[in-house]
């Protein structure tokens, strides 16, 4: 991506610059010319690649700078550079720096860059785009240049444009394994059929569902057999991570960068005190409606959302900490309750859902310590699938999105880092439901969190959610409602459905 920066800015000093400076100014912007903004720039850059005070004048108190460069020693950086330059030189003069004025800050981009991937931000004051390409007019303080926000701006700019090259899929997809055809006498609508037999209703929240009895049966039915068949026998200890995921969490985890249109949000209120909520309260007691701006008035801005990815929170137990190695590698599982997205796709049956139930099964240690334990749970699976449910099912790798927006679309084969999918054919629609996952995060979640190991040796984590909702449509939408029709064990298990309402 083409990228050249022109930047207009005073040095303000605290008194008027003598003209007996002004040598001293010529001869430090030659050696912040030609020395101090090539340090850290390619032996072959050609000129005009890097940074370059391009004019320079005296005003009274100011010394206004014309800084020009490439993608090297940006304009902001060479400024910073020869501010750092040339204060003890002016202090000599008894002249200090009090503060620096941006006048003027442009990014003039190539025509590889769509203006499409231009985010609406503040502090982009104008786009202007032509046949070359497209320039953008920032404003932005000093500040804003210490905290490399012109820097990150370009990152989330090209972040965007990989994006679109990436053409818009949610993952890339190349088919693994491919189980036996299992026929069936069953090809309903295992959502509908469960509402028709009132075994679920519809919650009073989207995506939401209230589970009957019966329904209940086969859920921790099969949730006994992920713990008693996966979870324990490969060594898993139960923990119990928070189900409000704060900003700082989001931030550390990654999931800050683009989580926003999908989480539930989490307020507080501005005060406990009930006079303060008298107004609201005396509201709905005369009308009957509860009164939404008025409760908006009396609370914060969300501190977080509820849990969105089930185990990010988990991380602030380790976070800072260096692992003994003698406790390598540390596998732990959640199920304490539930998680909440606002699917973005649009809520479908049982299965896509703004509420759901998921044992969490989070493990970390080396590179090898964590691909061998992955290695372990895609036998555990395979085994659970084949042999247990009986089910007909596939496995694929997938480069999840959140993956590709970090750099981590085509990561090699020995790597390992990424997603494997089973999805479970679903004969009523002809399709496949993914109904299970196991990835391997690499140093994503360790790097973020600050998480280290005693060998010195780099720390991965893998993660794998087992989302129940998802095994229930799996195994209903193949084995259908009549428990003969079901594999042994899992009928075993359920037991006769329990009918507790009859309605009238």
């Amino acid at each position: 991506m083409l990228l050249r920066f022109s930047l207009e800015a005073d040095l303000i000093f605290n008194a008027a610059i003598p003209p007996e400076a002004e040598p001293v100014i010529e001869e430090k912007v030659t050696e912040a010319n030609t020395v101090l903004f090539l340090r850290g720039v390619p032996r072959d850059a050609a000129e005009g690649e890097y940074g370059q005070i391009t004019s320079w004048d005296v005003q009274e108190n100011r010394l206004c700078l014309r800084i020009e460069s490439g993608p090297y020693t940006r304009s902001h950086d060479a400024l910073l550079r020869f501010r750092k330059q040339i204060a003890p030189v002016m202090g000599k003069l008894r002249l200090g720096v009090r503060g620096i004025d941006i006048r003027h800050f442009s990014i003039r981009l190539g025509d590889d860059v769509e203006e499409s991937c231009i985010p609406r931000l503040p502090f982009i004051s104008s786009v202007e785009v032509d046949e070359a390409g497209c320039e953008l007019t920032l404003a932005m303080d000093l500040a804003d240049l210490e905290n490399k926000t012109p820097d990150r701006l370009i990152n989330l700019i090209e972040e965007k444009a990989e994006n679109a090259a990436y053409g818009g899929k949610g993952e890339h997809w190349e088919l693994l394994f491919e189980s036996k055809k299992r026929t069936g006498a069953y090809s309903g609508n295992p959502t509908e059929d469960m509402v028709a037999r009132g075994w679920i209703r519809h919650g009073a929240s989207r995506g939401q569902w209230i589970f009957a009895p019966q329904a209940v049966q086969l859920v921790r039915a099969l949730e006994q057999i992920a713990i008693e068949e996966i979870i324990r026998p490969l060594g898993w200890k139960e923990m119990i991570f928070p189900k409000l995921v704060t900003w700082d969490v989001w931030k550390n985890s990654g999931h800050a960068k683009g989580v926003y249109p999908e989480i539930y949000y989490v307020c507080t209120p501005k005060s406990r005190d009930p006079a303060y909520w008298e107004e609201v309260t005396d509201y709905y007691k005369v009308t009957g409606d509860v009164p939404i701006e008025m409760i908006r008035d009396r609370i914060d801005g969300p501190i977080g959302g509820m849990c969105y990815a089930q185990c990010p929170p988990f991380w602030p137990f380790v976070k800072g900490e260096t692992l003994a190695q003698d406790c390598l590698p540390i596998r732990v599982f959640d199920r304490s309750g539930t998680s909440h997205r606002y699917e973005s796709g649009g809520i479908h049956g049982i299965e896509r859902v703004d509420e759901f139930h998921r044992i969490e099964v989070l493990w970390l240690g080396t590179k090898e310590q964590t691909i061998a334990v992955a290695d372990e749970l895609h036998e555990a699976y395979a085994r659970v699938f084949e042999e247990i449910l009986e089910l007909e099912w596939r496995r694929a790798k997938v480069t999840p999105w959140f993956m590709a927006q970090e750099g981590l679309v085509g990561v090699s084969e020995t790597e390992r880092v990424g997603t494997t999918d089973y999805e479970a054919y679903l004969p009523y629609n002809g399709s496949y439901l993914e109904f299970q996952n196991v990835s391997i995060n690499g140093n994503k979640y360790p790097k973020g969190f600050n998480v280290k190991v005693q060998s010195g040796e780099e720390c991965w984590s893998g993660c794998s959610g087992i989302g129940l909702e998802r095994w229930v449509a799996a195994f209903l939408g193949q084995k259908g409602f009549d428990m003969a029709d079901w594999p042994e064990n899992v009928a075993r298990l359920v037991g006769e459905p329990e009918e507790v309402f009859r309605f009238l």
